[in-house]
């Protein structure tokens, strides 16, 4: 199982792939699976059938959404520095908080 150091609500940047350069928000992290799913990054097409029996009926017709993305695959945002790696550190409370490579301010 991979280590994800991304957390929902994250701002990311794409350093591969047919995005490479977007940035957007993190929606959902899947550690299993080593994926986050990222706001406006990596969007495919659905074609879903009407389903009225399910609960409030589910719309028919093509639908986008994004899809999942290996965490390889994007970069977290600093404030100060852009996209930079994450590193750990233990703070004076005894907590483990993610620091900037770069800069060391935490994320």
């Amino acid at each position: 199982m991979p280590s994800v150091n991304i957390r929902k609500g994250d701002r990311v940047r794409m350093i591969s792939g047919k995005d490479l350069g977007a940035e957007g928000r993190v929606l959902a992290v899947l550690p299993k699976r080593g994926k986050v799913i990222v706001e406006g990054v990596n969007s495919v097409t659905r074609h879903e059938k009407v389903r009225p029996n399910r609960r409030g009926g589910q719309e028919g017709g093509i639908q986008h959404k994004e899809a999942a993305v290996d965490v390889s695959n994007v970069a977290l945002i600093c404030p100060n520095d852009g996209a930079t790696r994450v590193a750990h550190r233990v703070d004076d409370s005894g907590a483990r908080v993610r620091v900037c490579v770069k800069c060391g301010t935490e994320l």
